[in-house]
């Protein structure tokens, strides 16, 4: 089947019968030959675009600078530039939809990720969202590093991935430029699980509140928010279970209470009232801006007491780095629980796929095939596990 050709000294146009639009063919710096669909019908205006995408290729031009050139040829074709916000203002539109999205505390992680990057990429924030580059974002990467952990600057990343992803939706770029920057690798090992000896040890020397919250992290594998978070109406004493939304997640966990649990349980006072928190210092603080890293630093200082931690002296007296320095990581948190809760759990002989239920970490598999893990099982598991109040 003949196809309609038109040749010019470099760039050329062609065009299938059964298409419309002209299809333009131009030659890359390399000297390799590629071809784009110019989405246009007019024989002319289709020419314009070709020769200018040849034109930027053989200048070798940014990939800012090839947005502006498409840019010019839109208002060539079409009479008007593309219509793209700044940065700054798509962001401000994508936090408030996000406000009503997620959760409270996934908003203010977002809030706080792209107000940093923002701030850091100064007057180039109130450019068009199509002329960000990937380089300007690698950039910040490596700059948030050098004030915090590298899994620190990775969760920024993550944050600023969607919000390019949400744009590429919107249509306003035709890629994610945040995609193509790498993580950075971390060190293994920065959190370890705990040993049996160590909890024992912190469970003997913590409050009564804290002694049930460090329990409920090891025997739920839930995170402190979550723990700090609950009332009497997550608890169903007649079924042995507990019943919660995951603050980070959103999903709904429904956990048998272990042995050490109802003990604790039956130990504190019971609430008749169902919104009454079970551990309520800790519930006013989560509630709190900044509660939760309140609640991180009093673990930690119990830590301290018990010898398994060094006690932290203020960001601008450690290492004259100054407070925006970067804090040395932690090997044990309260979040090391949900590592120790997995590695028990799969030490007493769980399945993978009772260990991430119990836990919470979603599973492909599990999502592909819809696998239900019973309650029986889940129980079987947790009552493996080993007694730290004995």
């Amino acid at each position: 089947m003949p196809i309609d050709v038109t040749t010019f000294s470099m760039a050329f146009l062609r065009r299938l019968p059964r298409s419309p639009f002209w299809i333009g063919c131009f030659t890359l710096p390399d000297g390799s030959r590629t071809q784009r669909s110019t989405k246009c019908k007019d024989h002319k205006q289709a020419y314009k675009i070709v020769t200018s995408w040849e034109e930027a290729a053989q200048r070798r031009i940014t990939e800012s600078q090839a947005r502006r050139v498409l840019s010019d040829i839109h208002e060539q074709v079409h009479g008007t530039r593309l219509s793209s916000p700044s940065l700054q203002d798509y962001t401000q539109q994508w936090l408030i939809r996000k406000r009503v999205e997620t959760a409270p505390k996934t908003y203010i992680s977002y809030k706080q990720a792209t107000i940093n990057f923002i701030d850091t990429l100064g007057n180039v924030a109130n450019e068009p969202i199509h002329f960000i580059t990937t380089v300007q974002i690698c950039k910040w990467r490596d700059l948030s590093a050098t004030k915090a952990s590298p899994r620190t600057a990775n969760n920024k990343l993550k944050i600023i991935r969607v919000l390019f992803q949400s744009a590429w939706r919107d249509g306003l770029i035709t890629d994610n430029p945040a995609a193509k920057v790498p993580s950075l690798k971390t060190k293994e090992g920065n959190r370890r699980p705990f040993t049996l000896s160590e909890l024992k040890l912190i469970t003997k020397n913590a409050s009564l509140q804290w002694r049930g919250m460090i329990l409920f992290g090891l025997y739920t594998g839930q995170r402190l928010s979550d723990i700090a978070s609950l009332t009497w109406s997550n608890i169903d004493l007649e079924k042995e279970e507990i019943r919660i939304f995951t603050n980070k997640t959103g999903r709904r966990q429904i956990i048998p209470l272990s042995h050490p649990l109802i003990s604790y349980l039956n130990e504190i006072e019971i609430s008749d009232v169902p919104d009454a928190p079970i551990f309520p210092d800790a519930f006013i603080l989560t509630n709190k801006k900044g509660g939760t890293s309140q609640l991180s630093q009093q673990f930690y200082e119990l830590l301290v007491s018990v010898g398994l931690a060094k006690k932290r002296l203020p960001k601008h007296e450690s290492s004259g780095t100054g407070r925006d320095g970067k804090r040395e990581l932690s090997f044990i948190t309260f979040h090391s629980l949900r590592h120790t809760a997995t590695s028990m759990l799969k030490n007493s002989g769980a399945s993978e796929s009772v260990t991430r239920d119990i836990i919470g970490h979603e599973s492909a598999e599990i999502s592909r095939h819809y696998t239900h893990v019973d309650e029986k099982s889940k129980r079987a598991a947790l009552n493996l596990l080993p007694d730290i109040t004995k």
